[in-house]
């Protein structure tokens, strides 16, 4: 699903603009990308005429890698032939895309880059900014919902004709400025799924989850404090989760000062825990806040106010006057009185529109999709799916869960989706 709000851009469907979506066409289009984020934007650019090439003067730090793109200097990157090496590109500004970086970008429009990091508000405007600099503007469809995907083989033309490949068929739905609803029907002969894996939050199945004052997304915590329900006098807010997420909520609570209890089920020392993975000079507020999780704990003394850490703690239950019911390591139970809950363990990707809701594409078929233990099956240099000929998915879906990783993952698509075309009969 496409959200509807302005900045960022909304799905990308290349080379169809939005006036052409109610006509029906015979011919199908090359590729239909669902997705309005950076991985589905990268990948427009790269498709849209834009060449990527090695500078002469250029030195990857792999040894191996160097030295394949020096065997073919002045050849782009996606007509090389690089399998054989996992292919990762340097670390540079995490955030950004292709040509135009954000640092230049937050300087033009003269904002500060705190830590080295910008806001979210401020990367929403600068994806939403590179579209329209990139000239990428006619490929993606604002306000679009795209309700079913499903694919098929089409019967050859004639005697001569090549194999038949699947024919994808795109439906959905696009919002006009009068908030009626127009509908679409596209067929493509290959999908790029580019779409995320935030839609909907995992949930911990608990009693007493549903509770209003109980919430999966930190917005909730910002209404609050604006509201007042929530304030440095007030109970604490119980924070459930052990990534960025809740550690956003963390600061945020403590940036206005608001009472915390921080819950998670791993140790403090669990080497899988996502600040083990983040460089402490590009994120000292995350560092922080693991630090907080192994120092204050509630058997400890508290040198921070105001911040409890409950590591290796099971939610059993939420009461509705505001209880929360846990059991510790020793299998003890403790009851804590909060203001608010917010349960931030991640979420899943919403692929309802693909037949069985994708399940058959993922890596275990028989667990939910999820971006870092149960992705999309893909063939790690095209991107295209294990299980389904034409179907590509990229960016978390496949298991690429830093912006970092997307240019590689566009790389790899636009250079299969590009051997293919080559290889059409003329």
């Amino acid at each position: 699903r496409l959200p509807a709000p302005r900045p960022p851009p909304a799905a990308a469907m290349s080379n169809h603009r939005k006036d052409h979506l109610g006509a029906c066409s015979s011919e199908p289009l090359p590729v239909i990308i669902i997705g309005n984020g950076p991985s589905g934007i990268c990948l427009s650019y790269l498709l849209s005429g834009y060449t990527p090439y090695v500078r002469p003067d250029a030195i990857h730090p792999h040894p191996l890698l160097q030295r394949k793109l020096s065997e073919a200097p002045g050849v782009s990157i996606m007509d090389q032939s690089i399998e054989g090496s996992m292919v990762t590109l340097s670390q540079g500004e995490w955030m950004g895309l292709p040509d135009l970086q954000v640092k230049d970008w937050m300087c033009k429009k003269r904002r500060g880059l705190r830590n080295s990091r910008a806001t979210a508000g401020d990367i929403a405007h600068y994806y939403s900014d590179y579209v329209i600099k990139k000239d990428l503007s006619h490929n993606f469809v604002s306000n679009a919902v795209v309700t079913a995907v499903e694919w098929g083989t089409p019967e050859p033309s004639s005697p001569g004709a090549r194999d038949p490949s699947p024919l994808f068929q795109v439906s959905g739905f696009v919002t006009t400025e009068d908030q009626s609803q127009q509908s679409f029907s596209l067929s493509a002969r290959n999908i790029v799924l580019a779409t995320g894996t935030s839609d909907s939050p995992a949930r911990l199945g608990v009693p007493g989850e549903a509770l209003p004052f109980v919430h999966h997304d930190l917005s909730a915590l910002e209404a609050a404090t604006r509201a007042g329900t929530v304030s440095p006098t007030s109970d604490p807010v119980l924070i459930i989760g052990a990534g960025l997420s809740a550690a956003d909520a963390v600061l945020y609570a403590r940036h206005y000062n608001v009472p915390v209890i921080h819950a998670f089920r791993r140790p403090v020392d669990d080497p899988g825990l996502v600040f083990n993975q983040l460089p402490k000079m590009l994120y000292p507020e995350y560092h922080k806040v693991h630090q907080m999780m192994r120092e204050q704990s509630i058997l400890s003394p508290s040198p921070y106010e105001g911040y409890r850490s409950l590591p290796e703690h099971q939610l059993l239950l939420l009461k509705e006057d505001r209880q929360a019911v846990f059991r510790d390591p020793q299998g003890l139970q403790k009851v804590f009185g909060v203001a608010l809950v917010l349960v931030l363990i991640g979420s899943h990707p919403d692929l309802s529109f693909l037949p069985g809701a994708g399940a058959d594409l993922a890596v275990d078929p028989d667990q939910p999709l999820s971006a870092k233990r149960n992705p999309i099956e893909v063939d790690p240099f095209t991107y295209q799916s294990i299980h389904q000929e034409g179907l590509y998915a990229m960016g978390p879906l496949a298991g690429d869960n830093f912006v970092r990783f997307v240019q590689g993952g566009a790389l790899a698509v636009a250079s299969s989706l590009l051997r293919k075309e080559a290889r059409k009969p003329p």
